[in-house]
């Protein structure tokens, strides 16, 4: 008996020096990657690649071009996901600074992929911004708790893919009668996140990244001091390189739409306000005035020529505006070729008024009271719940997705509008007038169902019988 206790007792003294060796705490540390690799949420992370990032290599290798490349990025982006839960049981908890260092590998993936977004618009534009737009899911693994500024990371997920769901609804619109091979590509890419990444978090991180406790600390990169006998910028010399775009794990937080320094004309007149009225004035000599010139044939010069015909990136009618006025009405105005419009701080008291924009797309993150969309062309438009009613007037070309609930929506005098409903917004009335090429989308029985689209009415019959006028819409028959 007493040799049995003391055999125990070899034992639990073996097993706390061995645990003493690791770390000096009883809590288990992963000392080396195969240890880490072996755990089961790596090991089910592995499994969730294989099954639902499988299809989707599988249809763009069928598709090709473009958009196997941008599965490239996405594959690379959840493999850089996958070194990163890995690390993340062998390192201890950083702070901010260390975070965003942390996460760079996967920050530069990200970027890679909303590269293939910019510049000359592809034939695969829907694509490649679907995946771009999906790669933001992936930033849950950021999560550090309620005060971070970020949704839970089920929540973070689920609200990340409805942002490229806008797309990916194009997608399915655009090929469900050309090509089932983008067909495929789309479903495969909406259920890697909803239900492969969704039920992954739910599973293993529904709180966030569980990081150790005895593992290796993470210091941020030091920034480089310029050095104080560096010689000045020479003129002729090439301009410095920009700074580099923002990342999207930055460990500063973003400001509010309504606090961004002001840009464009509105800056231009806060400079002059700020300075005397006559500073840079300069005295005009006789030989400066009309009367007194030499040359006065008319002639306009090539240098003056192009420098008037140059235009500037925004509207004739004003400068671009995105900003909350007394508190109660955001204003959205004359923005072009903007694709990443957002206003995420409303409330249900607030109103939305979109004017004068081309070729944008906004997105509204929260509850408003009404929506009004005025004199927009090619105008795309992405709201959740609306309490009053959505309002499209003047218009030409708008796309506008509704993701929660509207119980009115209102087209007026427009051309060419697509409309997508969500199931709890199949009740709304939509109600149109002077206004064509207005289609209705809903979506199917099941959550593998195509969309259904439904052309609204824009020619009626008027017959007068017993009295008064009854009207009918016209109806098509082949023969």
């Amino acid at each position: 008996m007493d040799e049995k206790l003391i055999q125990r007792l070899e034992a639990a003294v073996s097993r706390l020096e061995a645990i003493s060796v690791r770390g000096g705490s009883g809590v288990e540390s992963f000392g080396d990657g195969a240890d880490a690799a072996s755990d089961p949420s790596i090991k089910a992370y592995h499994d969730l690649m294989s099954q639902y990032l499988g299809r989707v290599s599988a249809a763009a290798e069928k598709i090709g071009g473009q958009v196997l490349d941008a599965t490239k990025i996405v594959e690379q982006a959840f493999s850089a996901q996958k070194e990163l839960l890995v690390k993340v049981k062998q390192t201890q908890k950083p702070d901010l600074a260390g975070l965003a260092e942390f996460l760079k590998p996967l920050n530069e993936v990200i970027m890679k992929a909303n590269a293939l977004t910019e510049g000359r618009r592809s034939d695969f534009f829907n694509h490649l911004k679907s995946a771009a737009d999906s790669l933001t899911a992936l930033a849950w693994i950021a999560y550090t708790g309620k005060d971070c500024g970020m949704s839970m990371p089920i929540a973070h997920v689920e609200e990340s893919w409805q942002m490229a769901e806008f797309y990916s609804n194009k997608i399915l619109v655009e090929y469900r009668s050309k090509d089932p091979n983008h067909v495929e590509w789309a479903r495969a890419l909406k259920e890697l996140y909803l239900p492969g990444l969704r039920d992954y978090v739910k599973s293993h991180y529904p709180l966030g990244p569980v990081w150790s406790a005895t593992g290796k600390t993470v210091t941020s990169a030091p920034a480089k001091a310029p050095s104080p006998t560096a010689p000045a910028h020479k003129p002729g010399a090439p301009a410095p390189p920009p700074p580099p775009p923002s990342s999207l794990f930055s460990s500063e937080s973003s400001q509010a739409s309504s606090s961004r320094p002001k840009e464009g004309m509105a800056a231009v007149f806060q400079e002059i306000s700020s300075k005397p009225v006559t500073a840079g004035l300069r005295k005009v000599t006789a030989d400066m005035k009309t009367k007194n010139r030499v040359d006065r044939s008319g002639v306009v010069a090539a240098g003056e020529k192009e420098s008037r015909t140059s235009s500037p990136s925004f509207s004739k009618a004003g400068p671009p505006k995105l900003e909350l006025q007394m508190g109660r009405k955001w204003v959205v105005e004359n923005q072009i070729g903007r694709k990443n419009l957002v206003i995420d701080d409303c409330d249900a008291k607030q109103s939305v008024y979109v004017f004068g924009c081309k070729d944008s797309v906004l997105q509204i993150q929260g509850k408003v009271n009404n929506i009004t969309i005025d004199k927009c062309t090619k105008m795309g438009v992405v709201f959740k719940d609306v309490v009053a009613a959505f309002e499209i007037v003047n218009c030409n070309g708008v796309e506008a997705q509704c993701q929660g609930s509207a119980p009115t929506i209102s087209v007026d005098n427009t051309g060419g509008c697509q409309l997508y409903l969500s199931q709890d917004s199949l009740g709304a009335s939509i109600t149109t007038a002077k206004s064509s090429e207005i289609n209705v989308l809903v979506p199917g029985a099941g959550p593998d169902s195509d969309w259904a689209e439904h052309a609204l009415p824009q020619q009626f019959v008027h017959t007068y019988r017993d009295g008064h006028f009854e009207t009918t819409p016209v109806s098509h028959s082949g023969g």
